[in-house]
């Protein structure tokens, strides 16, 4: 077997930088086959249920309003109060995941998910539904970019961004699954069902503790040695097994230089050549999802008390706008190693300005107007959102990937909790034009922080971009 190479055997790294950088070089020569698809439909799976948690309060809010008589204050409190549990759980999960490790977070957030699922179908008023929902956001919060971080970390850079992209399609197909199947069951069933199928997936933690191995890349860099060469090789004799023939030997690797000032943890992220990368994923995170949510939250409110659909014409409008998005995903998916990650997303931030500007000008009077340019401006938001999920996790090291990942995560929840905010406060004034046009105004300066200050990282290994 060709794991019994110097990297492997007598000749083992001494020392944590050098097997880093071998564990980096055998990852390399390894042929994308079924266990990496095993593996990203496992923690795909985790992820398509976390989201759709954490958009079905917006299906439920309609019939939350009528049964509890909610007040637009209190509308906001309960599309909010997630995000914030959200915002909370990636800053938490980014530093557990750096210390414990990737695999035993992510098994964690989805079972707690699901155990906050089971009780709010029994919540009676908003007090006990918000705190269920504050805690259950932690959770979403926490596993959604340390999964991230974890499919980016056993991934070669030969079409890393096809391969990482497709499983993040999860996400927004748990977004789509979720409109679609609120629109179905919610007036048939009622909030509280939905609820209590979205707790069901909390078993899935078992399925990844039991076949889902540790990163070998942080266990090298935490200095467990003997872990990290018994992972790998576990990883290549499966690989050899499912292609049926024999790995090549992996490429020369120079160790990792870090710098010697280097503090791993918040402190490193805001200096050096990483400050740069964090303030701008940190302002596309925002941007994107402040648009994202600003939009998809009140959707079915907007189209039921300002155009007087129906609950099922108003979640059928919003369905479609979500399966736009979708298509915008697969299409980044597809195309994001060729055009490359800064571009993307530049692209598709600024064709998302486009529509809503011209949405809130000229073409707001109709609910089949709105219906139209949201959908047109979710298949560029929705794409250029998916790709931070690429994109981030590439531009730190192991050390503080996963804290990384988990701050543009917390900010993305900064952008989440704001735009409902914002959207609330202007739309109650009547002013729905002025929605769309501030909605894209915020667009316009997430589209032009990416063209102007983003770095390439297209094509590149893990630890050439992030030493």
């Amino acid at each position: 077997m060709t794991t019994d190479t110097p990297h492997a055997t007598a000749g083992r790294p001494a020392d944590t930088a050098a097997l880093v950088a071998a564990i980096g070089a055998r990852f390399e020569r390894l042929p994308l086959c079924r266990w990496h698809v095993t593996v990203r439909l496992i923690i795909g799976a985790v992820t398509f249920f976390e989201a759709f948690d954490q958009l079905l309060i917006a299906y439920a809010l309609p019939e939350l309003r009528a049964e509890w008589h909610l007040s637009t204050g209190q509308t906001t409190s309960l599309i909010t109060v997630g995000s914030m549990g959200m915002l909370a759980g990636a800053l938490l999960s980014g530093r557990l995941a750096d210390r414990i490790g990737r695999v035993k977070v992510i098994a964690a957030c989805i079972a707690l998910s699901g155990v906050c699922s089971l009780l709010l179908t029994l919540c009676s008023s908003p007090g006990p539904f918000m705190a269920l929902r504050f805690v259950q956001g932690l959770a979403i919060g926490g596993e959604v970019p340390v999964a991230a971080t974890f499919i980016a970390e056993i991934t070669r850079a030969h079409k890393r961004g096809r391969f990482v992209l497709l499983y993040e399609l999860v996400f927004p197909a748990g977004l789509t699954a979720c409109a679609v199947l609120a629109w179905w069951l919610m007036p048939l069933l009622g909030w509280r069902w939905m609820f209590g199928l979205a707790a069901i997936p909390g078993v899935l933690c078992v399925l990844v503790v039991r076949c889902v191995p540790e990163s070998p890349r942080w266990l090298a860099d935490h200095g467990r040695h003997e872990e990290a060469l018994a992972t790998m090789a576990s990883i290549e004799a499966k690989v050899e097994k499912i292609t049926g023939e024999p790995l090549t030997q992996p490429a020369p690797a120079a160790p990792v230089a870090r710098e010697s000032h280097a503090r791993s943890g918040l402190r490193e992220l805001l200096t050096g050549r990483y400050r740069k990368r964090t303030l701008v994923v940190c302002a596309l995170w925002f941007c994107g999802y402040f648009v994202n949510y600003g939009i998809s939250s009140w959707l079915p409110t907007i189209y039921g008390s300002r155009f007087h659909l129906n609950l099922s014409d108003a979640l059928l409008y919003s369905t479609v706008t979500s399966c736009a998005g979708f298509l915008g995903c697969l299409v980044v998916a597809l195309t994001v190693d060729r055009i490359g990650r800064r571009h993307t997303v530049t692209w598709c931030l600024g064709g998302a300005a486009l529509c809503l500007l011209l949405l809130g000008l000229f073409a707001g009077g109709s609910a089949s107007s709105v219906l139209i340019w949201t959908s047109l401006s979710a298949v560029f938001f929705f794409g250029a959102n998916i790709c931070l999920y690429l994109y981030t996790p590439e531009l730190f090291p192991t050390r503080m990937r996963a804290l990384g990942t988990s701050l543009g995560g917390a900010v993305n929840r900064l952008g989440v909790i704001l735009g409902p905010i914002v959207v609330g406060a202007v739309y109650a004034g009547g002013a729905l034009g002025t929605v769309f046009v501030t909605l894209a105004v915020v667009a316009l300066v997430g589209s032009l922080t990416a063209g102007v200050a983003a770095e390439e990282t297209s094509g590149r290994q893990l630890e050439d971009v992030a030493p």
